[in-house]
């Protein structure tokens, strides 16, 4: 039984902490994960190798919004034509013309075609093709002009299933050599944690926006993509798989970096400067910023203005912000990848085979420690990894926090719940035990004043019933040692639940003899009429056993048995380390005293004369006068019990 109850207690731990695991990992480890990218992973701000040029409201304060493109164009041509950037990234989409000014297009689309280290951005959309035909083979000459070299060693096709590329004007797409996608995917809490660095679409794959910006300033190395990482041999990039929260999907988790008080971690420019300065440098004058700022940067030019209504709040929430510029975002992927500054993690795997690592450590300490040593143990070891996950955040590498922490107080809670459950049981187990050799009421009373068992007592008036086999020597030099000890086991076994049935409790057995106590541990008023009784019904069970023994051929046993009444010290006798629960005085001696006089009137039931007034209406007796008790001075008056008055007891 004991097995099962464990068996169970297992298979409810065991799922229990899966799906303790399961809904930590999906719901709370997230929220840790942003605050501990918060407030260790992202202690320095972006790198210098990167600017950014913003669309923010001082500029389309001064020029109304929508603007011409070929302010965009004046843009492009202040930072080719007077430093030298490395990459320039457009992101924004360009998905139709501006027919009210279609010479600004003209300049605008003019500009690009000059640019050879342009990337703009390409919008993927789940909206069918109206025409499957017609939108087959744009797919085949998007992919021909945008894709780059991958190869894909993966053993199966993942990702967001787009349905469609929103196309380009015609002349743009002529004059655009280099595209990508913007998309910037989120947790289901909405939430950017993680990028893909290669957008599925359909049975193409395409490289994101800032990534694609940093393969062509590589010179468009190709790129291997396995089940674990992004690779490009050429540039040493090596950027490792998420896979904390989103299943299948490879994607890579962004390091953040630390914002500046504008919600950017990365330099940043409005774009009203660089037009004023355009102007500036066209009249002759010298500009506010130096042109070589721009020299062998990434530049970067995006939107973010607080008015909605103008279409340019390109705001995501990530790990770092609830309002985190999208452009920042392309800027801290584009910074990952330059640095291959990766934030590394776990997998889900490492991470759950680290909480079962902890988990059943706990449990070790738990069923092999005390309480105290095992709880600072564990809540050191708590603290321990907390600063430990913090110091591994720092440095850039991500494990789950929160998770561990959860299934290791879950863990103790089922552990010393086992603990309490088998220490019942182990518990009763020795109760069962010890109560073989000792009274269950005394058993009962030690338990329950265990933090108190100390030596001593206290003086109480009980009754005390000795029984004794007659001629127990003779038999025993007839019988073998196994026989006679057969016999006893069963005379025992007959009385004690005799002398328990009359609230008496066996103090001990003396060879042959039992010492039974009525009125102690037990309060009972009518002890002394009970031990009589008791002993009435000991009498009477040999009288049977007496016959079942003779049809066995085994010999005819005989018991005397004497009663007293009186005070005794009752309590704990011994020494510290080895006490018993037992009573001792003069009514004791008394009692085994009169009990061994059976033996010299030929009697079997005899009671002292404190017994005989508190039974003397409930019995019959036969008066032996004027016994000499050995130790005594005085003789005594003995009573020979022939029986009870049963319609007068209580």
């Amino acid at each position: 039984m004991r097995g099962i109850k464990t068996f169970f207690i297992y298979i409810a731990a065991t799922i229990f902490f899966i799906v303790a695991f399961w809904v930590s990992n999906s719901f709370f480890e997230p929220k840790i994960y942003d605050f501990m990218t918060k407030m260790f992973t992202a202690h320095k701000h972006g790198s210098d190798d990167i600017v950014v040029i913003v669309i923010d409201d001082a500029s389309i304060g001064k020029y109304r919004w929508p603007w011409k493109r070929e302010m965009y164009s004046n843009i492009f041509k202040y930072i080719s034509e007077y430093s030298k950037p490395k990459i320039i990234i457009h992101d924004a989409i360009i998905g139709t013309l501006d027919k009210e000014n279609p010479e600004s297009d003209k300049k605008y689309f003019s500009e690009i075609n000059k640019l050879n280290n342009l990337v703009s951005g390409m919008e993927l959309t789940f909206n069918e093709y109206s025409n499957y035909q017609k939108g087959a083979e744009q797919d085949e000459k998007y992919y021909l002009k945008y894709s780059t070299p991958i190869n894909d060693n993966r053993d199966y096709f993942e990702g967001f299933r787009f349905k469609s590329i929103l196309p380009f004007p015609e002349d743009y797409f002529l004059v655009n050599k280099y595209a990508a996608p913007v998309t910037c995917p989120q947790d289901i809490d909405g939430v950017t944690r993680d990028i893909s660095l290669f957008v599925a679409y359909k049975q193409y794959l395409y490289p994101y926006l800032a990534f694609r910006a940093y393969l062509l300033a590589n010179n468009t190395p190709e790129c291997t993509i396995t089940q674990d990482s992004v690779t490009c041999e050429k540039t040493k990039l090596n950027a490792p798989k998420y896979r904390r929260y989103i299943g299948g999907h490879h994607r890579t988790p962004i390091k953040y970096y630390k914002m500046y008080d504008n919600n950017y971690s990365h330099k940043t420019i409005s774009a009203i400067k660089i037009l004023d300065d355009y102007e500036r440098i066209k009249r002759g004058e010298k500009p506010t910023l130096s042109p070589e700022i721009f020299n062998n940067k990434y530049v970067i030019l995006g939107a973010n203005v607080k008015a909605s209504s103008t279409g340019l709040s390109d705001i995501l929430h990530s790990s770092v912000s609830p309002r985190h510029p999208g452009t920042d975002i392309l800027a801290t992927v584009l910074d990952n990848a330059i640095n291959n500054d990766f934030l590394k993690s776990f997998t889900i795997w490492q991470n759950f085979l680290l909480s079962i690592f902890a988990s059943i450590l706990i449990y070790f300490l738990i069923r092999t420690k005390t309480i105290f040593i095992s709880l600072s143990v564990i809540t050191s070891a708590l603290i321990a990894y907390l600063l430990i996950a913090g110091i591994c955040f720092y440095h850039g590498f991500a494990i789950n926090v929160i998770t561990p922490v959860v299934i290791s107080i879950i863990t103790m809670i089922f552990g010393y719940l086992h603990r309490f459950l088998l220490e019942g049981q182990n518990k009763e187990k020795i109760k069962k035990a010890m109560g073989k050799y000792i009274s269950d009421d005394i058993m009962e009373k030690v338990v329950k004043n265990i933090d108190e068992l100390k030596l001593g007592g206290k003086r109480s008036v009980v009754t005390v019933l000795f029984a004794d086999i007659r001629g127990f020597t003779s038999m025993s030099e007839k019988l073998t040692a196994e026989e006679v000890s057969n016999i006893l086991n069963e005379y025992f076994t007959e009385m004690e639940p005799i002398i328990t049935r009359h609230n008496g409790i066996i103090n001990k057995f003396i060879g042959d003899a039992v010492m039974a106590i009525f009125g102690e541990p037990i309060n009972d008023k009518n002890h002394a009429l009970n031990a009589v009784k008791c002993a009435n019904d000991m009498l009477k069970k040999v009288k049977k056993l007496q016959h079942k023994w003779i049809e066995e051929g085994k010999p005819k046993i005989e018991i005397g048995i004497g009663i007293n009444t009186g005070e005794v010290f009752v309590g704990n006798i011994g020494s510290e380390k080895r006490m018993e629960y037992t009573v001792i005085g003069d009514t004791v001696n008394l009692a085994s005293r009169i009990e061994s006089y059976n033996k010299i009137y030929k009697t079997n039931f005899l009671i002292g004369p404190d017994t005989y007034e508190h039974v003397k209406n409930y019995v019959n007796v036969i008066k032996i006068s004027d016994v000499q008790i050995r130790g005594k001075m005085q003789k005594l008056d003995i009573y020979e019990v022939l029986g009870i008055i049963e319609d007068k007891s209580v």
